[in-house]
C-alpha cells in the first residue's frame, strides 16, 4: 500500500505523476530525451544503462520495464539483458557498453565513486565525452525514478511477463522532438491539470481516456475510481 493517498490503480510512477501533475512534464521530458533522444548510443544502449541501474537500485517496476524495452530492441534477446544487469563484464557486449555500465553502476552508488580512471577506460575502448557525460546523467536521474517509485511505495507488477507489450511499445517511440515539431500543440496545455495530463498521455502513452474529468470551467483532476477507468501503464521513469 503507497505510504500517500495516490489515485487508485495507477501502477508504479505513474499514480505520484497523477498525484503531482506539475512534476510529470518534466520527469517525462527528461527521461525521453535521455533514452531516446538523438545520441550517439543506441537507444537500446541506453535502455540497458537504466535497466542496469534500477536492477542495482532493487526498483522492480523500473528495471523489468526498461530490461523490456531493451529486449525488444534487440529483437527479444532477453539473456544479454538479463546478463548486462547482474554481471555486465561477462556480458554479450561491446567493451565500450561495459565501461559505460561500469561507470553507471558507480554512480548508482554514489557520483563521488567515479574515478579518472573509469574515465580513461571509458574513453580508451572508445567512449566520447557525451556518452560518458549522458552515461552519467542516465544513471543519476533513474536513481531518482527509482526512489521516487519505492520511496512512496508504489503499487508494482513484479511478473517480467506484465512488462513484455510496455517494452514494445517504449522500443516503437518516437522521440519526443520529433512528436512535437509543431510548437502549436503545446499550446495551452501548461496551464491547468488536464493539460498536463494531456500532454503527458502523448509523450508517454498512458492509456486513460476516461479516468480524468473536466468540468467546462474548470479541471477536476481526481481520477474516477471504477475498474474500468484505470490506467494502462505503458512508460516508466
Amino acid at each position: 500500500m503507497p505510504h500517500i493517498q495516490l489515485p487508485e490503480g495507477m501502477p508504479g510512477i505513474v499514480g505520484p505523476l497523477a498525484f503531482s501533475p506539475e512534476i510529470a512534464k518534466p520527469l517525462l521530458e527528461l527521461a525521453e530525451v535521455l533514452l531516446r533522444g538523438p545520441n550517439t548510443l543506441s537507444s537500446s544502449e541506453r535502455e540497458m544503462i537504466a535497466a542496469h541501474v534500477s536492477y542495482r537500485n532493487q526498483c522492480d517496476l523500473c528495471q523489468l520495464s526498461h530490461s523490456a524495452a531493451a529486449a525488444a530492441h534487440l529483437n527479444g534477446n532477453y539473456a544479454v539483458v538479463e546478463q548486462i544487469k547482474v554481471n555486465p563484464e561477462g556480458a554479450n557486449v561491446s567493451a565500450k557498453l561495459k565501461a559505460l555500465l561500469s561507470i553507471a553502476g558507480k554512480v548508482q552508488q554514489s557520483g563521488t565513486q567515479v574515478s579518472a580512471e573509469d574515465v580513461a577506460w571509458a574513453r580508451e575502448r572508445g567512449s566520447t565525452d557525451k556518452e560518458i557525460h549522458d552515461t552519467v546523467l542516465i544513471a543519476a536521474a533513474f536513481s531518482l525514478y527509482n526512489r521516487y517509485v519505492d520511496g512512496l511505495a508504489t503499487w508494482q507488477p513484479r511478473e517480467p511477463e506484465a512488462y513484455r507489450e510496455m517494452g514494445e511499445q517504449l522500443a516503437r517511440q518516437e522521440n519526443v522532438r520529433d512528436r512535437f515539431r509543431n510548437r502549436k500543440k503545446l499550446r495551452g496545455l501548461e496551464g491547468d491539470c488536464n493539460g498536463a495530463y494531456r500532454f503527458n498521455r502523448r509523450i508517454a502513452r498512458y492509456s486513460w481516456p476516461d479516468g480524468f474529468q473536466s468540468g467546462n470551467d474548470k479541471t477536476s483532476c481526481s481520477p474516477r475510481g471504477d475498474a474500468a477507468h484505470r490506467t494502462t501503464f505503458l512508460e516508466s521513469r
